[in-house]
């Protein structure tokens, strides 16, 4: 049990820090800006920022939201990332805390890879959020690193039709939802839903599976409605309720399963 809690801690550090990067690819990535180089720096004054400055939440709770040196505030976008990130890897950690029970590089591979996917789609929701777009880049890495989960568990466990099969569910999803998308734009005269949400559709389908991505889809469709409807002829970006629609089911697929099954068969 102790051991449980120690990993589950080292995921929650690790979670802020890759909560801090995740800061610096939503706010160059839209910008075409590199996201290696120049080093973090206030994107007021443009002063560069010292280690210290940069500590994941503590920085920005010591520093009292404000820059060190222009005193201009600090969106708290910043600490609420690193944060929700942590707990994201936390969670994620509890959820595949039986495969990492098992030694191995697999194991580790496979939850890193699962939770670098989730770190990706919460980049690319914060991204849609500002933008009502997302970029290609940071959606074809959650794309791929959701297929290196499939290739980490498979040779987990010894079975790569386990890496097939999500190689096949992520082109079915992907290339329905395109179809779909392709007929509906035919018939409305007028794009019916964005490139993004196509690649998506495969990240999902990597991590869930076929049956699970249609629930995701479906239970991202309901989280989506109530604030479509408040936002009236307000844009609504829709990755974000994919995103949070498919770590639902991800966490909590048995119980949703046996829901549905007690809906379905009575």
């Amino acid at each position: 049990m102790t051991g449980i809690f120690l990993g589950a801690a080292a995921a929650f550090i690790l979670g802020l820090l890759v909560g801090s990067f995740l800061n610096v690819v939503i706010y160059r990535t839209p910008r075409g800006e590199n996201i290696a180089w120049p080093g973090s720096h206030c994107p007021k004054c443009g002063e560069s920022l010292h280690w210290y400055h940069n500590v994941p939440l503590l920085s920005w709770i010591a520093l009292r939201g404000r820059c060190a040196f222009c005193r201009e505030p600090i969106s708290a976008r910043y600490p609420l990332v690193e944060l929700l990130n942590a707990l994201l890897w936390t969670a994620l950690y509890f959820k595949l805390a039986p495969q990492l029970q098992q030694p191995g590089l697999p194991a580790i591979l496979y939850f890193l890879f699962i939770a670098a996917t989730f770190s990706a789609l919460l980049a690319l929701s914060m991204i849609d959020f500002e933008y009502f777009a997302v970029p290609d880049s940071v959606n074809f890495f959650a794309l791929v690193t959701a297929l290196l989960a499939a290739a980490a568990h498979a040779w987990q466990l010894g079975d790569w039709e386990v890496l097939v099969t999500a190689l096949r569910d992520a082109a079915l999803a992907a290339g329905g939802l395109w179809l779909l998308a392709w007929l509906l734009g035919k018939a409305l005269k007028k794009e019916a839903m964005g490139g993004a949400d196509v690649i998506v559709a495969g990240t999902m389908a990597a991590l869930l599976g076929l049956p699970g991505f249609f629930i995701a889809l479906f239970l991202s469709a309901i989280l989506a409605i109530l604030p479509s409807l408040l936002a009236k002829d307000t844009m609504i970006p829709f990755v974000p309720f994919l995103s949070l629609g498919t770590l639902i089911l991800y966490l909590f697929d048995k119980p949703i399963y046996r829901l549905l099954e007690q809906l379905i068969y009575g």
